[in-house]
Order: C-alpha cells, then sequence, then structure tokens
C-alpha cells in the first residue's frame, strides 16, 4: 500500500498553518505521538520488574535524528529522562504491560521532538538499546501489540494500526500506519518506521504527509544514523 492512497486530504510532512482539530486529538491520545489516551503509566503505576527500563541510561544521542535531516524550519526539542517504551497502549482493552518483557531489558533509550514552523504535527524519534538478544524480542513484542490493538474505541475516537510492510526497506524493519477516526472530525493519520540493528531499535513517528517518498527519505536517514 502506498502512503499516498491512505487519506484523501493530506498536510505535507514541513509547512505551516493552524493544527487541525484532529491533530489536537491525536497529541492527547498518543504518546509522543503513539495513539492512545494515558499510554504512559506513572512511576509508581510501574510494576517492579519494569523499573529496569524506566531508568534506563541516557545514551545514543547520536543515532537520533537531527532537525537538519528532516529540512528546513525545523526544530529539535530534546526532552530529560529517559523515554517509556514507545508501544505502550494503556488505553487498549486486550493491553497488558506485563505481557512483553522486553522494554525490561533497555540498556539506554535517548528521544527526540522535531517541530516546524506553523504549529504542524511534530516528528518524534526514540532509539532503544537493549541487553543481547532482546532487540529482537522488542520488535516481537511490537508485533503482538500490533496484533491485540489492532484497532479500538477510546474516547469516542477509533484507534487502528496496520503494518503496511512488515519488511521495509529490505528487511530492516517495519512501516506502520496509525489512524485516528472520530465522526465529527478528519482523520489523522501517523506512519510509524521502526528499524532494527544488532541490540539497538530506532523507532521514528511522522505525521502522513502523502508522499512515500518523504517516509522513505526519513527512513533512509535513520538507518545512516544506526551506523
Amino acid at each position: 500500500m502506498s502512503v499516498s492512497s491512505s487519506r484523501t486530504r493530506q498536510r505535507p510532512l514541513r509547512g505551516g498553518g493552524r493544527r487541525p482539530v484532529a491533530w489536537v486529538v491525536l497529541g492527547v491520545l498518543s504518546m509522543f505521538v503513539v495513539l492512545a489516551a494515558g499510554c504512559y503509566r506513572r512511576e509508581a503505576d510501574v510494576e517492579p520488574d519494569e523499573r529496569h527500563s524506566a531508568d534506563a541510561e541516557r545514551g545514543g544521542a547520536d543515532m537520533l535524528l537531527t532537525a537538519d535531516d528532516l529540512g528546513a524550519d525545523w526544530r529539535e526539542d530534546t526532552r530529560t529522562g529517559p523515554p517509556p517504551w514507545p508501544w505502550e497502549q494503556d488505553s487498549c482493552p486486550d493491553y497488558r504491560s506485563s505481557d512483553y518483557p522486553a522494554k525490561a531489558h533497555r540498556r539506554t533509550a535517548v528521544e527526540r521532538y522535531y517541530r516546524p514552523a506553523g504549529g504542524s504535527p511534530p516528528v518524534h524519534h526514540v532509539v532503544e538499546t537493549y541487553e543481547p538478544g532482546w532487540a529482537q524480542r522488542s520488535v516481537d513484542d511490537v508485533r503482538q501489540v500490533l496484533l491485540r490493538c489492532a484497532s479500538y474505541l477510546v474516547h469516542g475516537s477509533q484507534v487502528s494500526f496496520h503494518i503496511v510492510d512488515s519488511h521495509y526497506l529490505g528487511g530492516l524493519g517495519m512501516l506502520i500506519r496509525g489512524r485516528i477516526e472520530r465522526a465529527d472530525i478528519s482523520s489523522a493519520v501517523t506512519y510509524f518506521v521502526m528499524l532494527r540493528r544488532g541490540e539497538t531499535v530506532s523507532t521514528v513517528s511522522l505525521p502522513d504527509s502523502g508522499s512515500q517518498a518523504a517516509v522513505d527519505s526519513v527512513a533512509a536517514k535513520a538507518v545512516a544514523r544506526l551506523g
């Protein structure tokens, strides 16, 4: 499936203008942009065997995209503290965090937001490094999340995920489409590029631009950052 066929009306990856209501919903319901309200729990709610993930060391910032990788008018917004696992979906009825053990075996985790001028939807990048053997387990956990939480209702919105390409970029990763649909507003679409090299997993989320080439370009740069 091509990116350009997923929506009737597209917003470019770059550009300005007011943020549409759909993207306001997306920001409320998402991880940094992962599509579920309340998807991250407070530290007090995290089970003891998950604390290793929450306390992962910071590292690997050189593997994150830069604003220049996205083009002109983009600005970086690096957050302090390690990011949660990108695929927590606590609002999904069939999701239980304890079913996904790999996140407790992260060694490092860093994230960065990228915001364009004009208030358009941001791009987000997370890079995680795992203990030996656990990066592939993390990929397997993501596949299970996408299977169990392929579609669910939250706060009046239908959240859905679809694996567009399970062997993206010649098998280096997966291309995933996330969508939020409401009866009263236009649907919002985000693409997730998940890549694995060795024990490192890189996940980029970006708003649908209507261009497969735009997604592929960002993905290729993320691959290059992995070394």
